[in-house]
């Protein structure tokens, strides 16, 4: 597990623009048990995070027409049982962090691995979500 206070500035980068953090396994199946679209930020202290995932979601969050019902997240390597939880929701793609996911409904519709993050500026991140938010969000 991370340090708090290498993770707590982190966290606060998306809390502090909206974003819930879900922390337990229950409160990952009560929101995605919700009606309606949630975007999950799976946060990390991988440089990726920082560099594009982050700044990515922000982006996308503050210049589409079309935004997600519920902004939510959870830190992997910190919040151990909700990003387990998570997880589970997200199979059949494999544990990865950062990761971002759109769910409608409670059903997956949109995934983000860090294999699509890694070496890809913010601007294309958030990019690949206005145009998920678009198709899915009201």
């Amino acid at each position: 597990m991370y340090p708090e206070e290498i993770v707590i500035p982190m966290k606060e980068e998306l809390t502090e623009h909206g974003f819930t953090e879900l922390l337990t396994a229950q409160e990952v199946d009560e929101q995605l048990a919700k009606k309606g679209t949630t975007l999950v930020m799976i946060n990390s202290v991988c440089g990726c995070s920082a560099g594009s995932a982050r700044p990515g979601v922000l982006l996308a969050v503050f210049n589409s027409e079309k935004k997600p019902d519920h902004l939510t997240t959870s830190f992997a390597g910190f919040d151990i049982d909700a990003v387990k939880k998570l997880r589970e929701h997200l199979l059949p793609y494999p544990p990865s962090s950062p990761a971002i996911a759109l769910f409608k409904d409670g059903q997956l519709v949109h995934f983000i691995e860090r294999h699509q993050i890694e070496g890809r500026p913010a601007q294309m991140i958030a990019s690949n979500l206005i145009n998920a938010f678009g198709q899915y969000c009201n």
